[in-house]
C-alpha cells in the first residue's frame, strides 16, 4: 500500500521545541530503581494510573486492572471478549475478531471508540487522537500483558477525551533483574482456517560499565479465512504481521540518580476482506453467516509505525520526572462497497438492508444473483485512502511531601501533541454481472474527498493525592487549548495547488476532577468522585464540545481470598455530540457532527472475586469471579438530526448501543500441572437507534448468553498444550445493525495449541 505521508504537514518548530523539552530531562546518564519489581511500573509509574493489578485498592476512583496471569487465562485474542471481564464497558461488536473495536464507558457512545482514551504503554494509539480520533487501528489483544480500565474523575489525568474513561494497554516489558536469554513460543490452529503464532524473548545484561542493558523482540502472526460465507466465493478473513522490540538502559544499584531509558518500535501490516454491508432481517434469519456479492471486493489494509523512547529519572526521595515522545504512522485503505442505485437514485447500503422491500432493485445490486445483470454504474465502490501521523512529548514531575498529619505526592504534567488525518478518496462505479462485479467508470484520485484535518494541542494536568490518616483526596485540574484546522481542496485539484477552504475551530478548556478514598477498615473502602467530562469537536465543526459533569460512589472490600467493589455513577451531558461515520451507517455528509443536547446516563457496576478453595479447604484453587453492569440512558432534549444512530429525537428517548444488564461469570480450577476456565457471558437486548417503548425488529440488537471454556495441561517442564471453544453451544445472534444490517457474533470455534517457554 502506498504512503503519501509527507513532511510538510509537520509544525516542525513547535514538534523540535517539544522534543527539545524532552531531551533536558534525558541528558543525564541512564538509570532505573534497582528495587522496581516491574518494568512497567517503573517506567510508566507517572504516565498511568495504575500499573500493577495490587495498586487498584489503593486508588481514590473506580479502576481496573487486568493483569498478564487474567490476560493468559482468558487466552483470548479479542479485545471486545476481554473487556467483558469489566463493569461499566459498552461494547458494539463488528467483525467477530475484534479488529476494529466500538468501546465505550459508561455510556460515552461507541463508535470507533472515539470517546474514550486509547493508548499503548501510555501513547495516545489511535491514528489521530484530536483531529479524528475514530480508531481504524487498535493494538492485537494477543500480545498485551496488561490491560488498566480508568473511569470517572481518574481519567482525566490521560485526555483529551474525558468523557466517561480511559483504555490503557501493555506491551510485554524489558525483564528488570538480570537474566539470560529467555522467552516463550505459542502456537495455535482451529476451524476456519485460522492459526496463530506468537514469539517473544527477553534478556538483560550486568554490565561492567555504569549501566545494565535489556531487550524484548516480539512477532505476533494471525490468519483466519474468516467464518462467514461470501456468496461469489473467497475469503472473508484477515492476515496480520505485528512485530515490537524494546531495548532498555538501566543505571546500576548505587547510581546517584536512578534512572531508566527505553526506546521502543513497532510495525503491524493488516489484510482484512471485511466489509460494511450486512444482511436483511429476513436473510440474517436464513443464513446469519451469509455475505452478498456485492461486497466481494471489500478488503481493507493497514499499515502501522510507532516510535516511543521513555525516560525517567529518580532525583531523590522527593522529586522523579517521566518524560515521553512518541511518534505514529498509519496507512488505511479501506476499499468497499457504499451505495447502490435502486429507483433512479443511489442509496445508502444501510437504508437497503433495513427496507429492501422499498428499495427492491437496490437489493438485487446487493444479492447479485447469478444471471442477473445490474445496470451500468449501479454500484458505487469507495476507496476509503487516508493517512495519519501524530506525535508529541510529555512530561510528567512527581514530588513527594509530608506536612504535619498529610503526606502528598504532587503530579505536574504538561504534553504537546500534534496530529493529522489525510483524507485522498475517489469512487469506482461497477456493474453486477452474473455474479461478478466488473467496473464501469474509473474515479479520479481525490475526487471523493481531498482534505487535511489537522490539530495542535498544549495539555497541561496538575493534581495532588493527599494521604490524610484514613482519607485519601485527589483533586486535579487539566486545561487543554487545541488549535483545530479542516483544508479541503477542489476534486480537480490532486497536487493540492490552491485550498478550496479553510475552517478553523479553536478549544481552550479546564477540565476539573475530584477523587475521594475514606478506609472504614484495612479491608473496607469508600469512593466517591466528581470530574468534567470533555469530547473536542472535529477540525472545521461548527458543534460544540461535549461536555458533562459526571460524578460516582461506592465501596470497595477485599482480603486474601475476596475482593468486591460496587460503584454507581452519573453523567449529566450539558451536550452530547454524535459524528456522522461511515461506521454508523452513513445517511449524512461523513465528518458532520450533530449537538444533541442535554442528556443523562446512569448506572451500577458490580466487580467481585473469590478463590472458593479457601471455604472448602481444597488443594486446588478455585478462582470465580462475577461483573455485572446496569446502565440507562436518554436523551433530556428534542431534535432532528441526520445521524443515524439519533434521527429524530425525543426528550425520553432511550440513547442507542446500552444494553441494560451485562453480566460475566468466570470459574476455574487450577492444580500444579493443569488448568481449566469457563467464562459465561450475557449481554440484554438494546436498540440500534434511539427511541422508546418496543423495539422494532430491524432496530433491535440481540440479547445472548454466550460460553467460553479453555483448558491448559503441562506435558513436560516448560511445555504444555492449550484448547479453547468459544460460544460453546453455538448460539447465533445479531451484535448490530451498523454499519449496514444485521451482523452475526462469532459462532462456535476451536482453537488448539502447544505453548514453550525457554
Amino acid at each position: 500500500m502506498s504512503t503519501r505521508f509527507n513532511a510538510r504537514h509537520f509544525a516542525p518548530t513547535r514538534l523540535a521545541v517539544a522534543f527539545a523539552a524532552a531531551g533536558i530531562t534525558s541528558a543525564i546518564p541512564v538509570a532505573q530503581a534497582a528495587d522496581s519489581d516491574d518494568a512497567q511500573a517503573g517506567l510508566l509509574d507517572r504516565i498511568v494510573v495504575s500499573a500493577r493489578a495490587t495498586h487498584v485498592a489503593d486508588v481514590a476512583g473506580s479502576v481496573q486492572f487486568l493483569d498478564a496471569p487474567v490476560l493468559k487465562q482468558a487466552a483470548y485474542n479479542d479485545i471486545n471478549r476481554i473487556l467483558r471481564l469489566v463493569p461499566g464497558v459498552n461494547l458494539v461488536e463488528e467483525d467477530g475478531f475484534g479488529l476494529r473495536p466500538n468501546i465505550g464507558i459508561r455510556g460515552s457512545g461507541t463508535d470507533r471508540n472515539s470517546k474514550i482514551a486509547v493508548m499503548e504503554d501510555g501513547v495516545l494509539i489511535a491514528p489521530a487522537p484530536y483531529a479524528a480520533p475514530s480508531a481504524y487501528y487498535f493494538p492485537r489483544a494477543s500480545r498485551m500483558t496488561g490491560v488498566e480500565i480508568s473511569k470517572g474523575p481518574a481519567a482525566i489525568k490521560y485526555g483529551p477525551q474525558t468523557v466517561a474513561g480511559a483504555l490503557n494497554l501493555f506491551s510485554a516489558p524489558v525483564p528488570t533483574t538480570a537474566q539470560p536469554l529467555g522467552g516463550d513460543v505459542a502456537i495455535y490452529g482451529g476451524n476456519f482456517g485460522t492459526w496463530r503464532g506468537h514469539a517473544r524473548a527477553s534478556a538483560r545484561y550486568e554490565t561492567t560499565g555504569p549501566v545494565d542493558v535489556g531487550f524484548m523482540i516480539e512477532t505476533l502472526q494471525e490468519h483466519s479465512d474468516g467464518f462467514k460465507n461470501l456468496d461469489s466465493g473467497g475469503s472473508t478473513g484477515y492476515r496480520i504481521e505485528d512485530y515490537v522490540a524494546k531495548l532498555q538502559l538501566a543505571s546500576k544499584a548505587g547510581a546517584r540518580f536512578e534512572q531508566v531509558a527505553e526506546l521502543k518500535l513497532q510495525y503491524s501490516d493488516e489484510t482484512s476482506d471485511e466489509t460494511y454491508l450486512g444482511l436483511t432481517l429476513d436473510d440474517f434469519a436464513a443464513d446469519p453467516y451469509r455475505r452478498y456479492r456485492a461486497s466481494q471486493l471489500d478488503q481493507m489494509n493497514v499499515d502501522h509505525k510507532l516510535l516511543q523512547f521513555s525516560h525517567r529519572i529518580v532525583f531523590n526521595d522527593v522529586v522523579d520526572v517521566t518524560t515521553m515522545a512518541y511518534y505514529t504512522e498509519t496507512a488505511r485503505a479501506w476499499y468497499k462497497l457504499n451505495d447502490v442505485a435502486s429507483g433512479g437514485s443511489l442509496r445508502s447500503i444501510a437504508a437497503v438492508t433495513m427496507d429492501p422491500v422499498t428499495y427492491a432493485e437496490g437489493y438485487q445490486n446487493l444479492v447479485g444473483a447469478s444471471g442477473y445483470t445490474s445496470a451500468v454504474d449501479a454500484l458505487r465502490v469507495r476507496n476509503n485512502n487516508r493517512e495519519y501521523y501524530s506525535a508529541g512529548v510529555q512530561s510528567v514531575v512527581g514530588i513527594r511531601l509530608e506536612g504535619g498529619a498529610s503526606e502528598h505526592l504532587v503530579e505536574a504534567s504538561f504534553r504537546y501533541h500534534e496530529d493529522e488525518e489525510d483524507r485522498f478518496q475517489q469512487d469506482d462505479r461497477y456493474q453486477m454481472v452474473d455474479g461478478a462485479m466488473v467496473m464501469t467508470t474509473a474515479g479520479a484520485p481525490g475526487s471523493n474527498a481531498n482534505r487535511i484535518g489537522a490539530a495542535q494541542a498544549w495539555a497541561f494536568y496538575l493534581r495532588d493525592t493527599v494521604d490524610i490518616g484514613r482519607w485519601t483526596l485527589v483533586p486535579g485540574v487539566r486545561y487543554e487549548t487545541i488549535d483545530l484546522r479542516r483544508t479541503d481542496y477542489a476534486a480537480t485539484d490532486p497536487d493540492r495547488t490552491v485550498p478550496a477552504s479553510v475552517r478553523d475551530n479553536d478549544v481552550d478548556v479546564w477540565i476539573p476532577g475530584l477523587g475521594a478514598r475514606y478506609a472504614l477498615t484495612d479491608s473496607l473502602s469508600l469512593v466517591g468522585g466528581v470530574h468534567r467530562g470533555f469530547a473536542s469537536p472535529a477540525p472545521g465543526s461548527t458543534a460544540d464540545a461535549e461536555l458533562s459533569w459526571n460524578y460516582e460512589g461506592g465501596m470497595r472490600y477485599g482480603n486474601d481470598a475476596v475482593a468486591l467493589e460496587v460503584v454507581g455513577y452519573f453523567n449529566d451531558f450539558s451536550n452530547l455530540v454524535g459524528t456522522c461515520t461511515n461506521s454508523t451507517g452513513g445517511g449524512c455528509q461523513i465528518g458532520d457532527q450533530y449537538d444533541g443536547g442535554s442528556a443523562h446516563v446512569w448506572g451500577v457496576e458490580v466487580m467481585a472475586q473469590y478463590d472458593a478453595a479457601a471455604s472448602v479447604g481444597s488443594p486446588i484453587a478455585l478462582p470465580v469471579s462475577v461483573t455485572y453492569t446496569y446502565t440507562k440512558g436518554e436523551f433530556r432534549s428534542s431534535f432532528n438530526s441526520a445521524f443515524e444512530e439519533w434521527g429524530n429525537v425525543s426528550r425520553g428517548d432511550e440513547m442507542p448501543h446500552l444494553s441494560p444488564h451485562q453480566l460475566t461469570l468466570r470459574a476455574g480450577a487450577e492444580a500444579e500441572r493443569w488448568r481449566v476456565y469457563g467464562t459465561m457471558s450475557y449481554v440484554s437486548r438494546s436498540r440500534a437507534v434511539a427511541g422508546n417503548g418496543p423495539i422494532p425488529a430491524t432496530r433491535r440488537i440481540d440479547a445472548r448468553t454466550i460460553f467460553d471454556v479453555s483448558a491448559e495441561v503441562d506435558v513436560i517442564d516448560n511445555v504444555s498444550v492449550f484448547g479453547s471453544i468459544q460460544n460453546l453451544t453455538d448460539e447465533v445472534y445479531n451484535v448490530a445493525w451498523t454499519p449496514a444490517g444485521a451482523r452475526p457474533g462469532l459462532p462456535r470455534t476451536f482453537t488448539g495449541g502447544v505453548r514453550l517457554a525457554f
